[in-house]
């Protein structure tokens, strides 16, 4: 038998034998970091490869419970992110200190083929590859699974993209904006042609989308997801590497309730409600008097509170509240028939609202034990008593590029849901670019200084 018949003859075994040890140092690793509070993911390595937002917030939410995350960047400009919207006094995006928290930064070429060379002996020696380019992106730089399983096989891919890994619309760019119109979310935000309808006919000109890029987080919650579980099914035995395929259109589909079955069984097609929602009477945004300069308004600026009295025995309490027990009764006990009367009900609420602030709306809706929320913008969410009480914002160090002075502070939210003996704060900071380049390349892969250096002078990493 000749050295490459044995190789292939070896290989499975010694694959076999190359997960158990990635298992034993997985037990060891986590055992080591119980110090840090016995985080779930820890000894967990995720090579993150994306960029903006989706694939980067997956990697996030890893990173938050103990995973190591890796985040691979361009050397010359770094992940777009760092440069969008407002900027700190560094010229980098505070957004991106916060979605870049717990992870090293390194900047490494993958356009070039010593760039992709690295990042395939990374991708060896991790647990997760996690990515979110154009579907066939990373088969046309050889990094792919099928390039990589035969060197790793329990690795996992957690593929994010517009529409899939497959199917007539992956090759499609993935933005959020228009997945979202894609998956039917874009339809039933707005207000509807009749303003008093039931939520079943048409817009009343462009649809309304929240002022965040929610497919893209929506997908990263389901990446994360799915890297759990594959991780899970790892652990349990499972020796082949799988692929998570997160859709952001599907992502936002799996939001869409009962819209899809109501169609099939009743023909229904769901349209925009304005501040309600379709069939559930009553909650929605009711104006208020314009408060006095203070939380959670300025003078002239319309305040809005939103009331949910949906429940049955909650709905009574609230119409009695508000001196309206003539709307109680047989004709409005359930949710359906209040549904039939809904235009009724909702001009009696706004009535009684509209003549009060939202501190008189809230005092009574919770003496009489109805759930009532103020309309919030950032600045009450920072300084509100259950934010504060919960630990929900944190504080974390930013320190000065260049070692001189004592840096500054970002707020960010913390770490979510907060599970017992996990910290919710962030160890750190998004890092500058390359922070951890050299660090990475020398002690997990073994490169000396020098040829480190020599990398960088070729302009393969920085």
């Amino acid at each position: 038998m000749n050295m490459n018949t044995l190789e292939r003859a070896t290989r499975p075994a010694l694959q076999r034998v190359a997960l158990l040890q990635r298992a034993r140092c997985f037990t060891t690793t986590s055992r080591a970091y119980s110090e840090d509070g016995d985080l779930p993911l820890s000894g967990v390595r995720v090579l993150e490869l994306g960029q903006l937002i989706a694939g980067p917030f997956a990697g996030q939410l890893l990173g938050q419970f103990g995973a190591e995350i890796i985040k691979v960047e361009p050397p010359t400009t770094g992940d777009p992110l760092r440069v969008w919207r407002e900027l700190d006094v560094d010229g980098t995006s505070p957004w991106f200190r916060s979605i870049a928290r717990n992870k090293k930064s390194i900047a490494i070429d993958l356009k070039r083929p010593e760039g992709r060379d690295l990042i395939k002996q990374l991708a060896i020696k991790s647990d997760v590859i996690l990515e979110n380019f154009k579907p066939g992106t990373l088969e046309k730089w050889g990094l792919g699974p099928v390039d990589l399983h035969p060197h790793n096989p329990s690795l996992i891919f957690t593929r994010v993209s517009g529409y899939g890994q497959t199917g007539p619309w992956a090759p499609r760019p993935g933005y959020a904006s228009v997945c979202e119109a894609e998956s039917g979310f874009r339809y039933i935000n707005g207000f509807p042609t009749d303003s008093l309808n039931k939520g079943d006919t048409g817009l009343a000109g462009p649809p309304v989308r929240p002022n965040i890029s929610l497919g893209d987080s929506v997908a990263g919650l389901h990446a994360a997801f799915g890297t759990v579980l594959s991780l899970l099914a790892r652990q349990r035995g499972s020796l082949t590497g799988r692929t998570v395929d997160v859709s952001i259109a599907e992502s936002m589909l799996n939001l869409m309730e009962g819209i899809i079955p109501e169609f099939d069984r009743k023909g229904k097609i769901r349209g925009p409600s304005g501040s309600s929602v379709t069939g559930i009477v009553p909650t929605n945004a009711y104006p208020c008097l314009s408060s006095p300069p203070s939380p959670p308004s300025t003078p002239g600026t319309p305040a809005y509170v939103v009331i949910g009295a949906n429940g049955d025995s909650i709905y009574t309490r609230m119409m009695t509240a508000i001196g309206r027990p003539d709307l109680t009764g047989p004709s409005y006990q359930s949710n359906q028939e209040r549904v039939e009367r809904q235009s009724e009900i909702e001009l009696a609420i706004i009535e009684w609202t509209s003549r009060r602030t939202v501190d008189e709306v809230e005092l009574v809706m919770r003496q009489a034990g109805v759930p009532v929320g103020r309309v919030n913008s950032v600045k009450e969410i920072v300084e509100g008593e259950q934010t504060t009480a919960r630990g929900a914002i944190r504080e974390v160090k930013v320190p000065s590029a260049n070692g001189e002075g004592e840096g500054w502070t970002v707020k960010m939210q913390a770490t979510f849901p907060m599970l017992d003996g996990v910290d919710p704060q962030p160890k750190w900071a998004g890092p500058s670019l390359g922070q951890h380049t050299e660090e990475v390349l020398i002690n997990d892969l073994g490169l000396t200084k020098y040829a480190v250096t020599k990398l960088k002078e070729q302009g393969i990493v920085a």
